[in-house]
């Protein structure tokens, strides 16, 4: 028969296990209904959501560290914004070759660079983000330098197009549903169960009979995928692109919102990209105090929640507890 605190522990972390999630999807719809402002922000938030599920691919599940998945974000954005502006190709062909030369790139970039391990792997994963940055800057005669690219469609197929801030919200939605599902997909599968075992351990991995070249360079190229993806959304959606978008601050606020939501989660990348994108606006009335306010949230996140937000109810599920007994024995006293 099932303890008291065993019971309540268990019902406790389903709530909180699910709960982050629920209240992300529920602001969504709320910025359905409500428009402003409030659907701007919403509509950045699930652009990064797509984002931070590539990135959480290949150091969530395969446990490898990139600072240069704005890289593969400013190629799909680029492709996108050169082939629809420049060239006057419709949006979807252009995003499909934008997430190709992204894999392509990917594979020739990976091959010889996921040899690396730790901070080497960092750090060469970084230059790869800095080179690509440097090349949007100084190729002025296709992305025009810091000038930026404007006039670029919005996302649609043939005469039809995604152009209000409602509808846009809705495809986005409609994206980020399908890029979960395909993470989840991933996660159990043979590929995941490989790229998961390679976050314990390499040579663990490898004694099983794991390629690990082949996996750590597959899971590269899916993140590159996504990050393209992303990037083609934002620009699509913005109608603008210019070098600054996919500086090093995107790097950063893609870590934020992975380590926030929760990183190796499945709904870990919603949730995050949701805090962090709805927090400043919640301490924006604070005036000279916003930034001190939303740093100190952060950390206290991180302290009571190492494993983010999305894992708030395994938490629970793992904290030790003495159970007591629902009745007492037969004969104890009060």
């Amino acid at each position: 028969m099932p303890t008291l605190p065993t019971t309540i522990s268990t019902n406790a972390g389903l709530l909180l296990r699910y709960l982050p999630a629920v209240l992300a999807v529920g602001l969504i719809a709320y910025a359905i209904v409500a428009g402003g402002h409030f659907v701007t922000l919403a509509g950045f938030a699930l652009i990064y959501a797509v984002f931070v599920t590539g990135l959480n691919i290949f150091m969530g599940y395969a446990g490898q560290a990139s600072f240069g998945q704005n890289a593969f974000a400013a190629i799909g954005g680029y492709a996108s914004a050169v082939l629809t502006a420049t060239y006057g190709w419709p949006p979807i062909p252009a995003l499909i070759v934008g997430a190709a030369g992204a894999a392509l790139c990917a594979v020739v970039i990976g091959y010889p660079t996921l040899r690396l391990r730790g901070h080497y792997l960092a750090m060469a994963t970084l230059a790869i983000g800095l080179i690509v940055y440097e090349v949007t800057v100084q190729w002025q005669s296709v992305t025009q330098g810091y000038m930026g690219i404007s006039g670029i469609p919005p996302l649609g197929i043939g005469s039809w197009e995604v152009t209000s801030d409602r509808a846009q919200l809705i495809m986005l939605s409609i994206v980020v549903t399908l890029c979960m599902a395909s993470a989840w997909l991933i996660r159990n599968s043979r590929f995941g169960r490989a790229i998961v075992a390679l976050s314990g351990s390499e040579d663990a991995a490898r004694a099983l009979g794991v390629d690990v070249a082949r996996y750590k360079l597959a899971a590269f190229v899916v993140s590159a995928v996504y990050a393209s993806l992303a990037g083609s959304l934002f620009v699509h959606i913005v109608g603008f692109v210019s070098p600054e978008v996919f500086g090093m601050h995107m790097v950063i606020l893609g870590f934020t919102m992975l380590y926030v939501g929760g990183i190796g989660t499945i709904t870990g990348p919603l949730v995050g990209a949701i805090v962090i994108n709805l927090l400043p606006e919640t301490f924006r009335g604070l005036k000279d105090y916003q930034d001190l306010v939303y740093g100190a949230a952060l950390i206290l996140l991180l302290i009571y929640a190492p494993g983010g937000l999305a894992s708030l109810g395994n938490a629970l599920k793992r904290r030790p507890s003495t159970p007591i007994p629902a009745t007492a024995p037969k004969g104890a006293r009060p």
